[in-house]
């Protein structure tokens, strides 16, 4: 596996305040699965560790705001992001953090796009009604069971969220 650097300029935004934070996405290591528990991410991230996982978190802070799990196809030249999470207080309406899941997707769209140039497909398996929600938000297209991004929505995704 052939790790994407973690330094890219992504920011999340304080709810409250409004404050940009720095963040950094980096590959999670053996030791954070003690602290990456069901019920503050939602799902059994110990499954997933034979995989390639990345976590978000800001800039001199070592607590997780997000997850992201996923497995590169490069016969379909396609990264299929197997699971997403954001942290249980960073969910829903009243969230502290904004833009963690924008930023995680638009990192793995980097990596299809340097593994795959112009042919980058990213796609996920979305849970629940969650569906229109990464059709509104990211610009994912319906692709039978599964939703997408591919060069176009890449690219608008990394001008949105990635500020290099």
């Amino acid at each position: 596996m052939d790790t994407f650097p973690y330094i890219c300029i992504m920011i999340v935004i304080d709810t409250i305040t409004g404050k940009s934070h720095q963040v950094k996405i980096e590959p999670v290591e053996s030791g954070d699965y003690k602290n990456i528990t069901k019920g503050k991410y939602f799902f059994d991230w110990t499954e997933e560790k034979d995989r390639e996982v990345y976590k978000l978190s800001i800039i001199d802070s070592s607590d997780i705001l997000g997850l992201v799990s996923l497995e590169r196809i490069p016969s379909e030249w396609r990264i299929h992001i197997r699971l997403l999470t954001v942290s249980k207080e960073n969910k829903g309406g009243d969230k502290k953090y904004k833009h963690i899941a924008g930023n995680l997707i638009t990192y793995v769209s980097k990596i299809a796009v340097r593994e795959y140039a112009e042919l980058a497909c990213v796609s996920l398996k979305p849970k629940g009604i969650i569906a229109q929600h990464y059709k509104d938000q990211y610009g994912m297209n319906e692709t039978g069971m599964t939703l997408s991004v591919e060069i176009t929505e890449i690219m608008n995704l990394i001008n949105k969220y990635d500020h290099d």
